[in-house]
């Protein structure tokens, strides 16, 4: 049985916020899934949908523990996406063998005679519907006994039952073995999701340019200094991303590595944006319309290149890509942080008092960590796969998630 405490451990981790990025969230719940797959016991039949419903499970509960973190769910309809695919590709060619072995049954007209093959129909419910459908090991299990085993003596009958329990044991052990190398494959995707998109830098960004940023994104780290590394000469300009002031880090990274850079305060991206020739920011999420949920700000600077005709290019790993719309009654477009950030208590002590009559304190705070980008403010998306425009985006989600998953709860 899986070690429920992994879980619960993640679960809790993600309660507290112990855990922050997409790129760190995504890699954790892919190895902690990892893990949940291995050690899973399946039923003889049916084992893919039994290994879809205890993903799904435990899934729901990761996402409810962090619904602002949407790379969680993003991660568990991938996973899941990869046991439909490892399902139907192993009953893909158990077909094939099937056929094969009808061939070459047909070469010798006794033995076809003595032992009838799958009719065309079972072959085609079976292809046409792996979970919903009985599977291939079921319209196997169904037929008569003659049509799997020549006769034998009855004492032959304990050498059968065991060979049928080890065919159907390694069957278990291929779509699990399957599914964990296809997760260790989205496992490395994430690792070097930098790096992929880093390799592009040089398409897209020249000499004596001006570059503007918001936020603190090790993405567009990386892929500024790609540039650099390809001998391209440019400034930067970053906005501090008050009140974490993110935009502080960035910079002292930048310069770090030998980047001209220029630090701003977020009030002042219109008074400079004239001067600026591209904008290149991270996400923290992509959603299935081609908008952006990125840090507080942001659609101010999106707002401020469209003005100005400047584009707006925004840089996400696939782990990113989420394919819900923002209108899913499940997406959470915003987390109110700590007012401590903006302010001291101590020093507005008096402000926070409550007003007698209405029983609620004079002065509120609120802050958001998050903006909204519409799709019609992005330029460009540069993935792991190469750049899109934000029209593409529904159709390139459309190959790493399945229809069939996008209600966990």
């Amino acid at each position: 049985m899986p070690d429920v405490s992994l879980v619960n451990d993640f679960i809790v981790k993600l309660k507290k916020r112990k855990i922050e990025g997409s790129k760190a969230t995504a890699k954790l719940t892919a190895e902690l899934l990892r893990t949940f797959i291995s050690q899973q016991r399946l039923p003889h039949a049916n084992q893919a949908g039994a290994l879809i419903d205890a993903v799904k499970a435990v899934g729901g509960r990761l996402i409810d523990a962090n619904p602002v973190e949407l790379a969680v769910g993003n991660i568990v309809r991938r996973v899941l996406h990869i046991i439909r695919e490892e399902d139907a590709s192993l009953t893909t060619d158990a077909i094939g063998e099937l056929n094969i072995s009808a061939g070459s049954d047909d070469e010798d007209h006794m033995y076809h005679d003595d032992h009838p093959g799958l009719s065309a129909a079972a072959v085609v419910a079976a292809a046409r519907s792996t979970l919903r459908a009985p599977s291939l090991q079921t319209l196997l299990e169904d037929l008569p006994h003659s049509t799997t085993v020549t006769n034998t003596p009855s004492s032959g009958g304990d050498s059968e039952g065991k060979s049928k329990s080890a065919d159907k044991s390694l069957q278990s052990r291929k779509l699990k073995h399957n599914v964990i190398e296809a997760v260790n494959d989205l496992i490395q995707d994430i690792t070097t999701c930098h790096e992929q998109i880093a390799e592009q830098a040089v398409e897209h960004i020249h000499h004596n340019e001006v570059i503007l940023t918001l936020g603190s994104s090790r993405t567009v780290l990386e892929f500024l200094f790609a540039a650099k590394e390809k001998k391209r000469s440019f400034r930067v300009f970053v906005a501090e991303g008050a009140p974490r002031y993110q935009g502080h880090t960035l910079a002292k990274e930048l310069v770090a590595r030998g980047l001209q850079t220029t630090v701003i305060t977020d009030s002042a991206v219109f008074a400079m944006i004239s001067r600026v020739n591209m904008v290149i920011v991270g996400a923290h999420v992509v959603m299935a319309n081609g908008g952006v949920i990125a840090p507080v700000g942001m659609n101010m600077v999106a707002l401020a290149a469209q003005r100005h005709a400047v584009p707006f290019v925004v840089l996400a790993g696939v782990h990113k890509l989420c394919p819900l719309y923002p209108h899913n009654p499940e997406v959470l477009l915003n987390e109110l942080k700590s007012p401590s950030e903006l302010l001291d208590f101590g020093e507005f002590s008096d402000c926070l008092n409550s007003d007698i009559g209405s029983g609620s304190p004079l002065l509120q705070v609120v802050n958001p960590a998050f903006d909204y980008v519409p799709p019609n403010l992005v330029s460009l998306f540069i993935t792991d796969t190469g750049g899109h425009n934000p029209s593409y985006m529904y159709r390139l989600i459309a190959d790493y998630y399945s229809a069939d998953d996008m209600v966990l709860h």
